[in-house]
């Protein structure tokens, strides 16, 4: 095999711009016609006339229920004064028809506005058609609506698995304002005795604020404001479990920090790891040459900045050297090129059952931001379980990683590489037959909030930790290779992104013959940095605390080596690296892996696999990484509303005449599109996946007997629907597929054909689908400009021939293609 000892290629000015052409799509779907309209609108107005709306409301709030077995598109509610505020789809099973909250503004009328057009409806007909057939006045909207009933709180209520709550009692409660309201509410609230929480989130739509409350409380004030868009939980962060240590270490510690090439400080600094956790002790001799005392925060001003609990020192040692277990066994130098950052999130006493998590994430990263310039990748290794089963719908601490990510929040505004654990299960299952069965348990071992957030990497774990010269008696439940026991998965296999993103090391557990739950065992664990030093040097960390530390130190390693390159692109590259081992394979059948579907198992579990560092940093001369950082506008205005406006076409530098000299040999294509998508976590936007984010982006690639033109014109077919039906040639050759790769912010897709194929497919195309930026014409256009990464890589390894001189010899002379 060749080794990987050649810097990727990035390339400039390999794109052109090519408009959308012309009118496409078929727009709603229409109703058809009520048997006996007026006997309809008169039962809707009677609905309306029958609401009552108190003089202080700002709005009413109502439920359309739609017509059973007719289209459902609450979008088309969204007028004159009406906002749609929650959604529940229609259930074929239970035969639940769809319904639509809506509130309805009191200062644009609404209601009368509303009642008007039903009236209309009633006795006037539209225009005629080409055909010269007419329809009622405004048949789309009410021949959608079956009845009309007074929305409750409990139909505000967001959480898609969480029951309404019953209790008596104050209880904590997220809401969900106008932003334009929010300041109102929170005055009448706190006038009516409601405890009101200082910090609040600002999303597109929505201004988050946090009370405590009851039921009928926040009800009432509900109907008097007519403020709240929708309410939900709080999140809560789950308390940290101190591992199994070690005995005192002393004399290794002198050892490797002997071995140990620390990298140079202040401005040299290759790389940070910013650590949002516990703290990070600045005794131990190991961390301390690479964490200043300056570089300690907290989220709250006056927490105390040492690591009173230990997690926050333990993830610190996995980030600076991996699993220290391979180092002390070792001899060799140790280089150390990047460096350490603490942000406290987490207090030493209690909890904060009550606190906005988005809020306090942000004022972490706000305070290490004091130094705005430096490379950094944040790890958060806490989660709530509060939030589950959130079946991969956003929560407001999830949305606002995905914000900070972007660069839509915090007090510095620009792109960040968060890396989030999945979190773990807790350690129940028995026997070793049945873990995967448990990980893979819908409700149960879903991954926490905010793992589920688009624009970050969520890791999970796998192990390679077989036990040997660990316990003796038992079995570990893991076989090398596969998914680590606490490890927690997705549940779900299409709208939402896949995740987690990457596994890595997180240790294994062993069943012991007689207990009722699973055991750990230091060696089945990973050996980390000690907040006790000098009393012990060394102790344990496993799970997806310790995965998310190791991701976090490879990819500050990756960020030294390309000081330049964005955080989507570092995500791309580094994501783009993982497969899946020979163990995770196992659990398809060799008849089935040519089936699309059974990748939903791997992905759901392991996301796309084991990262490898050696070969997001570095090409080979047979295996070679194209990268392409560019932005697009996806959208123009058009009339009253948007269209799509422009895809990038990429002609690329392709190593051709090696690849038509590979008579009969396959090759491999692998490409990464990355792009940070500015969130909107309104509750419309639920299973939606073209609602909450800003814009969707795809890639194509030109078949081999396809010209330029034609590939264009397919393309734009293609977007309109974001559909693969027009995906041509290449529709159905593609390892995952368009419906898989089509989640989330990273699409990531591998392709094996005859090389001479590939010879005569350079050109990629970048174009943009729905987005809510192409729904609310409101936001200023011109911050609508998306940054995206195309990673895009070559593999010939099997060939053993040189890619990489061709390219090479291609990049400067590059021109754009003309179409």
């Amino acid at each position: 095999m060749a080794e990987r000892n050649l810097p990727h290629i990035v390339l400039n000015g390999v794109s052109s711009r090519k408009q959308f052409q012309g009118k496409r799509g078929g727009g709603l779907g229409r109703p058809s016609q009520v048997p006996d309209r007026l006997a309809h609108a008169t039962q809707l107005i009677a609905a309306l006339d029958a609401i009552e709306v108190t003089e202080q409301a700002n709005a009413a709030y109502l439920q359309f229920y739609c017509r059973p077995d007719e289209p459902f598109q609450p979008e088309r509610f969204n007028a004159s004064g009406l906002s749609v505020v929650n959604v529940h789809r229609p259930d074929p099973d239970t035969q639940r028809p769809g319904v639509a909250v809506l509130k309805a503004s009191k200062s644009e009328n609404a209601l009368a506005k509303l009642r008007t057009k039903i009236q209309q409806y009633s006795v006037e007909d539209g225009k005629p058609n080409k055909d010269g057939e007419t329809r009622p006045k405004n048949a789309d909207l009410v021949n959608s609506i079956s009845s009309i009933e007074v929305a409750e709180l409990r139909d505000l209520w967001r959480h898609p698995r969480k029951q309404f709550p019953v209790a008596a009692g104050s209880i904590p409660w997220e809401v969900w304002l106008e932003p334009a309201e929010a300041n109102s509410f929170v005055e009448q609230a706190i006038a009516n005795g409601v405890t009101v929480y200082e910090d609040r989130l600002e999303f597109p739509e929505d201004t988050v604020v946090l009370v405590e409350t009851s039921v009928a409380s926040l009800a009432q004030m509900t109907y008097e404001t007519g403020s709240v868009r929708s309410v939900s939980p709080p999140g809560v962060p789950i308390d940290f479990v101190d591992g199994l240590e070690a005995e005192e270490q002393a004399d290794w510690v002198q050892d490797v920090l002997g071995r140990t090439q620390y990298g140079p400080q202040g401005q040299q600094a290759a790389s940070y790891v910013t650590l949002l956790d516990t703290g990070i002790t600045l005794a131990h001799p190991l961390i301390q040459p690479a964490l200043d005392a300056a570089d300690r925060h907290a989220a709250v001003p006056g927490w105390d900045l040492e690591d009173h609990d230990g997690h926050g020192s333990r993830m610190a040692g996995l980030a600076l050297f991996g699993d220290l277990r391979s180092q002390l066994q070792g001899t060799a130098a140790i280089p150390v090129p990047h460096r350490l950052e603490s942000a406290k999130v987490i207090p030493d006493a209690g909890k904060n059952p009550y606190h906005l998590l988005g809020d306090r994430t942000q004022k972490a990263i706000n305070a290490v931001e004091v130094e705005p310039n430096r490379l950094r990748t944040f790890a958060l290794a806490t989660t709530t379980d509060d939030d589950t089963p959130h079946s991969g719908a956003p929560t407001s601490w999830s949305t606002e990683l995905d914000q900070l990510a972007v660069g839509r929040s915090g007090a510095v505004k620009q792109q960040r590489l968060i890396v989030a654990s999945a979190g773990n299960l807790s350690p129940q299952h028995d026997g070793t037959a049945d873990y995967l069965a448990k990980c893979d348990d819908d409700d149960e071992a879903e991954i926490e909030s905010p793992a589920q957030a688009w624009n970050t990497i969520a890791v999970g774990a796998l192990t390679a930790m077989n036990g040997v010269g660990g316990p003796t008696y038992g079995a570990t439940l893991a076989e090398v290779g596969d998914l680590a026991p606490m490890s927690r998965t997705a549940s779900w296999t299409k709208t939402w992104p896949i995740k987690p993103d990457v596994v890595l090391e997180g240790g294994n557990w062993f069943d012991d013959g007689f207990s009722t739950t699973p055991n750990q065992h230091s060696d089945l664990m990973l050996v980390t940095t000690s907040r006790n030093y000098p009393a012990r040097s060394f102790t344990h960390i496993s799970d997806t605390s310790a995965a998310t530390a190791l991701a976090a130190r490879e990819i500050a390693l990756l960020r030294a080596s390309y000081p330049n390159l964005w955080p989507e692109t570092i995500r791309a590259l580094y994501v783009g690296s993982a497969r899946w081992t020979d163990r995770m394979w196992s659990h398809v059948a060799p008849a089935d892996k040519n089936r699309k579907r059974a990748y939903d198992v791997m992905f759901t579990r392991y996301g796309y696999g084991q990262p490898n560092l050696e070969r997001a940093v570095n090409s080979a001369s047979s295996a070679i990484t194209l990268i392409v950082e560019d932005s697009i506008r996806p959208y123009e205005n058009k009339g009253s509303g948007r269209k799509l406006n422009e895809m990038r076409l990429f002609e690329l530098p392709w190593p051709t005449t090696v690849l038509r000299s590979l008579v009969g040999q396959d090759v491999t294509l692998r490409v990464a599109l990355s792009t940070f998508i500015e969130p909107n976590p309104s509750e419309v936007a639920r299973g939606r996946k073209n609602r909450y984010a800003s814009h969707g982006l795809r890639f194509a690639l030109k078949g081999a007997d396809e010209d330029v033109p034609a590939f264009t014109q397919r393309v734009g077919r293609t977007a309109t629907e974001d559909q693969q039906d027009d995906n041509g040639s290449d529709s159905g050759e593609w390892d995952f597929g368009y419906n898989r790769r089509s989640v989330g912010s990273i699409h990531i897709d591998t392709l094996t054909l005859p090389a001479n194929d590939l010879a005569q497919r350079g050109v990629l195309a970048v174009y943009p689908v729905g987005g809510w930026w192409k729904d609310n014409r409101a936001v200023d256009p011109n911050r609508c400009n998306a940054r995206f990464s195309l990673v895009v890589e070559i593999d010939a390894t099997e060939a053993e021939v040189d890619l990489y001189t061709e390219v090479q010899q291609k990049v400067a002379p590059r021109t754009t293609i003309q179409v």
